[in-house]
Parts: C-alpha cells; structure tokens; sequence
C-alpha cells in the first residue's frame, strides 16, 4: 500500500459533528480511506474526568454521530484509553500514514496533542490538526507588551478586528475502510447514569447531536435574536439561545454561529457576540493559567477565610436555601442539566458572599451537573463572581436575591415553575416569603419550615459580613 493510497485517521474529541469539521473534510478531500476514530481518554495527567450530565449528552451526541459519520459511508471507531497508545494501535492495525483532528485547547489536552504530533513525525507520519472550536489561537492572541488579556473589554476589541473564516460544508461522502479495527460498544464506556438514572429531565429538555443543534441555531437566531439584549436576563422567558451545551461538545462551531448572526440583521447581534467572546476569553485566560480551575488568579485571595459549611452547602446544591430565586436555578440545573444565565450569577454570588462558601466548591458542583460544562468558561465565571478572577466583579458586588428575582422574575414565571410549592403565594411575596401574613400563608397552603425552607442565613448580615471578610483578605 503506498502513502496515497493509505487510510487516514481522523480523531474525534470534542468536535461531534461532520460540518464544519476541517480535519473530517480534508481527509476527505485526499479521497483515501477514512478512519473516523473517537477517543475518550481520561487517563492523561491533569485531565478533569467528565461529569455525569457531560457523560450522559456525550453518550447521546455519540450515538447521533456514529449514524451521521455512516450515512456519509464509514464507520465511527470509539475507543476508551491513552490517545497515543490507542493511535499507534489503531495505525498498526489500519496501515495508516496520516492522521487528523481539530484542535483542543484544556491544558491537559494540549499537552497530549503536542506529544502525540511530535511523535508521529518523529516516526515519518502525516500529524495535522485544525481550528473549530474557538474563533482564535489563544496562543496567538497577545497584548502589545506580548502578555495575555486579563481585561475583557480590550480582549474583545482585538477579537473584534480579527477576520474569521467561513464554515465548511460537511463532505459529500467519505471513503470507508474496509478493514477490522478493535472498538469499544458506546455502552461499554459507561457514560449513562445508572442506579438511579436520574437522566429523564435532561432527556425531555435536550436533543444531544449536530442536528439538535442546527435546530437550535436556527430557533435562536429566527425566534430569539431579536429582543435578546434584554430578554437574556428573565429566567422566565424563552430568550436564551441554549447553545452553550452544543458548543460544549462540539457539534456546532462558533465560526458557524457567527456566520448565521451576521446573516440576520438584528440590533441585538453585538450583544450576542460578545457572549461568544467571553467563551473565547474564557479559553484564552484558560491556556494562560491551566490550573483555572483550582487556583485563584489574584493571589491575594489565597488567604480568605472560607466558611466550612458543609449543611448550607448540601442545601444551596439542592435548591433548599429559603431565597426563591437561588432555589428555583438549583432545582432546573438538577432537573434539566441547565441554569439560566443571570440566575447562575445570582445563585454563585448566594454561596460565595452570602454564605462565604469557597467559589471551588460551586465550580465543582457546576462541573458535575451542568450539560454545558466547560473547562474554561465554568470556572472563569465562577472566579469573576468571587472577584478573584480575571476582570472580575468589584468585590462590593453582591448580588441581593430577593431584589434580582424581583426584577428579573417579576411575575414569578420561572419560580413557580421550579419551587411548585410556592406557587400558590401572591406575587408581592412570592421572593420574600418570610414577610407574607399569616392569613396569605394559609390561603397559600404554605407552611415555612415544612413546605419550604426558612432563609438559611439572613442577607443583610451576610453582607456586612462578607464585605468585612473581603477586606480583611485585601488588607484593607
């Protein structure tokens, strides 16, 4: 078999789809034999193992890939274990004398990518990787000084100016190889719950796959674009674009939304972008300072006093704390793998300044549950609401939970919805139960303490409180 005339390995990671896919369509375009190989390699150092709602929309993403990669004419491979050791078995088996994939951008996936290229060119081996999953190379991305962005707004400037590439079509077909390969039944890696499965919400609310999140883009962008600017902020509206778990796995890229934004005339667009950008400044600040995740930024908060608060804890994760608008973003992310923006906020700001709670211990929480887990936007945003972040929120800023449900849930739309047994209370006292009259209460059929929670900490103390406890941290 000469070089022409050998298979190619394409590698799939994070990058579920076959549009927009560069490294699936240059392999293509040699009309050679295609080896779509997908990898869940978990073993390498300082990987982050996914979380359980990651793993169950990676299961469903899979199964929706294999039949698209199928109708194109091969076979998806899906393997579990070491990527070098999975690669060099899978060239030793196929014969091959390439191999592709499109750029990852966690630290521990660098670091096996650029030992894996390395080694295959060391060993006379075609090893070429594509962009897709962000619009830029944060390596690449630089300050005039030659330091990296820690400010957003200048970040989005540079973004702003750089030319993106359009989106390439998924190929017509691809040319299957024939052979036998070795490859794991997508239950095999175990990525479902089980004993409970307690998947039924996701299920419901999501469709994992390229198509699902076609269908999404283009609900968004017909549907919702308009009137997005000031929309995105009401849990209770269908105004978000839900894309963020799609972008997530990578079965749509950002050079592909963009592209559909800019087709649509909407005064509501730049906003819009600039989400996108947070996301590519996420990754940027990730790449910079791969311990993101468990370090804070600004070192001086290495010394704050958190709360050891396991029971406070065990309640803001189960949407128990007594604050309606706190309780109801806990309760969706359970039932739907999901929480609405500016409830995120809100719900971080209770446990790091209200209840003095490590922003770690909310990060993680996020990274078990959340469908969109991301290795850089989860915990860029949960440092920027600690105030230990890049840019981050002043730390004076703390956000009062009865005031943002009021205004962002005026109606209690989203509440109800989530913290049924409130339902039946008048809007005026709907995120302030604690204030409701006995003679509403029981109209309400409402008992505080036994149907829902009394607040756990009081916020007007927890303020004074975690101002005090910022200070003291900045030496102030």
């Amino acid at each position: 078999m000469t070089d022409s005339e050998a298979p190619i390995l394409v590698l799939f990671r994070n990058d579920l789809r076959v549009r927009d896919n560069r490294a699936l369509s240059a392999a293509a375009a040699t009309g050679r034999p295609v080896v779509p190989l997908f990898i869940l390699d978990e073993e390498a150092k300082l990987t982050r193992r996914k979380g359980g709602a990651s793993r169950w929309w990676l299961h469903h993403s899979l199964h929706a890939l294999a039949r698209d990669i199928e109708a194109l004419g091969a076979r998806l491979i899906l393997r579990q274990g070491a990527t070098e050791t999975i690669v060099s078995d899978a060239i030793g088996t196929t014969k091959a004398a390439s191999v592709f994939w499109n750029r990852r951008y966690a630290p521990a996936d660098i670091e096996t990518d650029k030992a894996m290229m390395a080694k295959l060119r060391k060993d006379g081996f075609v090893a070429e990787s594509f962009d897709g999953f962000l619009l830029h190379e944060p390596s690449r991305l630089r300050t005039q000084s030659g330091d990296f962005y820690k400010v957003f707004t200048p970040f989005y400037r540079k973004l702003a100016d750089l030319e993106h590439r359009d989106p390439v079509d998924a190929p017509d077909k691809l040319a299957g190889w024939n052979g036998r390969l070795h490859a794991d039944p997508l239950d095999a890696l175990e990525l479902l719950p089980k004993n409970p499965d307690w998947s039924g919400g996701l299920a419901k609310r999501w469709q994992p796959g390229e198509q699902g999140a076609r269908q999404q883009l283009e609900t968004f962008i017909e549907d919702r674009l308009d009137g997005y600017a000031e929309g995105r902020d009401f849990p209770g509206e269908d105004a978000t674009s839900c894309l963020s778990p799609h972008l997530a796995h990578g079965e749509i890229t950002p050079f592909q939304i963009m592209a559909a934004v800019s087709r649509k005339r909407s005064g509501d667009a730049d906003t819009f972008r600039k989400e996108l950008g947070w996301r590519e400044f996420s990754y940027h600040l990730l790449f910079n300072l791969p311990k993101l995740h468990s370090e804070n930024i600004r070192e001086e908060f290495d010394a704050f006093k958190w709360q050891a608060a396991a029971a406070e804890l065990k309640a803001w994760q189960h949407g128990l704390t007594g604050y309606p608008i706190v309780d109801a973003g806990l309760r969706e992310l359970w039932q739907t793998g999901y929480m609405h923006n500016r409830v995120r906020m809100i719900a971080a700001s209770f446990l790091i300044k209200d209840l003095l709670i490590d922003w770690r211990e909310g990060e993680k929480w996020f990274w078990d549950t959340l469908v969109d887990a991301d290795a850089a936007s989860n915990p860029a945003s949960w440092q920027w609401v600690a105030g230990s972040g890049a840019d981050a929120a002043p730390y004076f800023r703390i956000f009062n939970p009865v005031l943002q449900g009021e205004k962002f849930d005026p109606k209690g739309t989203y509440v109800r919805q989530y913290v049924p047994e409130l339902a039946k209370l008048p809007d005026k006292y709907l995120h302030r139960p604690w204030e409701a009259p006995a003679d509403v209460m029981r109209q309400s059929g409402l008992t505080l303490g036994r149907d829902y929670p009394q607040p756990i900490v009081d916020h007007a103390m927890a303020r004074d409180r975690a101002l005090a406890a910022y200070r003291t941290a900045r030496g102030q």
